[in-house]
């Protein structure tokens, strides 16, 4: 029999499946605009992410020690030593020199090297030390240029070396054999003879810290080593997650130091035990890493990052004071004083060519010099001038701390220019070191042989 029903209920059938269907599209709909919504807010979240994480940061209120600006020995050879990468444990890079140690200068010796030279050499006694890309360490007479010896090392080195009365010391990144990938050398100080020779699991490109009877350097591997100056043991080994390319600094009783997963740690020179360790943002979204050497004044650890940023960390606790933001890279370590009618600043260079000058406290630009080309190195402070060299430019500049003004060009530098025995300046260009001495000519010293 027919059903007489079923004229009348399929129609009430589709509307039920209509009713059915069309909450499904409103899900359907309400899912996709929750989901626009969802990567709408993610893009904005990683917006304000990134412009928070790459940008610059201030914390004006927290702690700062201020302390007295450091003076030279009274005599004795410590007076015309700069033993060690950055000038002392805190590794600030700045020389007390006395106020006749300045432009225009005369230039007294030159030695031409051969190789690369991407690091700043050391003096203790008549003895300045310099150790090439090449892996030669070269002894020189720093009253007249003269070779006393020449090492080879290895074959490959990117590091300044340490030295005391005795003994000076040398990091390599490649040896050239299968002896080890990396090695630290100890040398007799007047002869270049090996005194001992630690081979490590990974090359090396820190620049080693010397205090006492204790070597500190970092590795590729991320090991920090602690060795016993006299014999080479190691007294106690540290892992990082990153490689640690800078030179630890010393500051109290810790060492001080970034690395290469863009953490920044502090752990005690005597131990190696970890005190703190900080995040410059991790690795989210392409974090940056520290191949800069920190310093360390008025209880805060100043040191540049590949993510552009200049930190600022406190000393005792590893929390950030401030971060402020360049345009480009911060390979560069940064130098520290007390700039008269200024207060105490960081100098810094960044890869977008500018050298700045912060304000240590806040992190707020005191001035800025442009170069328009590439600052990779780093700049030193002799008296009342910083001096850094710009890689682009293949210049090297010496300017007022307090004004930023030009005080003298080079037309020869590249990474870190100069150091100081307190008597003359030592220029280093790409190849070739020069003996440089004040002088009453008011003809600044601008040209320089081709090395």
């Amino acid at each position: 029999m027919p059903d007489d029903r079923g004229p009348r209920e399929r129609p009430r059938a589709r509307r039920r499946g209509l009713a059915r269907l069309i909450p499904r599209r409103r899900g359907v709909q309400i899912a996709l605009v929750v989901l626009v919504l969802a990567i709408v807010g993610a893009a904005i979240g990683g917006y304000i992410y990134e412009k928070n994480r790459t940008g610059s940061i201030y914390h004006p209120h927290a702690r700062f020690f201020p302390q007295p600006s450091p003076t030279l020995p009274a005599k004795g050879p410590d007076r015309f030593a700069w033993p060690l990468y950055g000038y002392n444990p805190e590794h600030t890079r700045y020389f007390p020199a006395p106020a006749s140690v300045r432009p225009p200068f005369r230039k007294v010796w030159v030695h031409n090297e051969g190789g690369l030279l991407e690091f700043p050499p050391v003096i203790y006694g008549d003895h300045l030390f310099q150790l090439a890309d090449n892996a030669q360490l070269t002894a020189l007479n720093r009253h007249t240029g003269h070779t006393f010896w020449v090492r080879h090392l290895g074959v490959l080195s990117a590091s300044t070396p340490a030295v005391n009365a005795t003994t000076v010391y040398a990091t390599v990144l490649s040896t050239g054999n299968s002896a080890g990938p990396g090695r630290i050398w100890a040398l007799n100080y007047k002869t270049g003879q090996t005194r001992w020779v630690h081979s490590l699991a990974s090359p090396s490109e820190s620049s080693p810290l010397l205090v006492g009877e204790r070597l500190y350097f970092g590795s590729q591997s991320g090991t920090v080593y602690a060795l016993n100056a006299r014999s080479g043991h190691v007294l106690w080994t540290y892992h990082a997650s990153g490689s640690v390319k800078a030179s630890p600094t010393l500051f109290n009783s810790d060492l001080y130091f970034g690395d290469y997963s863009g953490h920044v740690q502090a752990v005690s020179a005597r131990t190696g035990r970890l005190v703190w360790r900080s995040s410059s943002e991790g690795a989210v979204f392409g974090s940056g890493t520290f191949y800069s050497t920190s310093a360390v004044e008025y209880g805060r650890v100043f040191l540049g990052n590949t993510d552009g940023r200049v930190y600022a960390y406190d000393a005792y606790s590893g929390h950030l004071d401030w971060a402020v933001q360049t345009g480009a890279y911060v390979y560069s370590s940064p130098a520290v004083t007390n700039a008269p009618n200024a207060g105490p600043t960081v100098y810094v260079g960044s890869y977008d060519g500018t050298f700045y000058a912060l304000n240590a406290r806040t992190g707020q630009v005191r001035w800025k010099f442009g170069t328009h080309g590439r600052i990779s190195g780093s700049p030193t402070i002799i008296g009342r001038i910083v001096y850094f060299a710009d890689l682009g430019e293949k210049a090297a500049y010496g300017l007022g701390v307090s004004t930023g003004r030009v005080v003298v060009r080079f037309q020869r530098g590249t990474f870190d220019p100069v150091i100081s025995d307190s008597q003359k300046i030592f220029f280093t260009g790409s190849s070739g070191i020069y003996g440089l001495a004040p002088t009453d000519n008011p003809k600044l010293v601008t040209t320089l042989p081709p090395h």
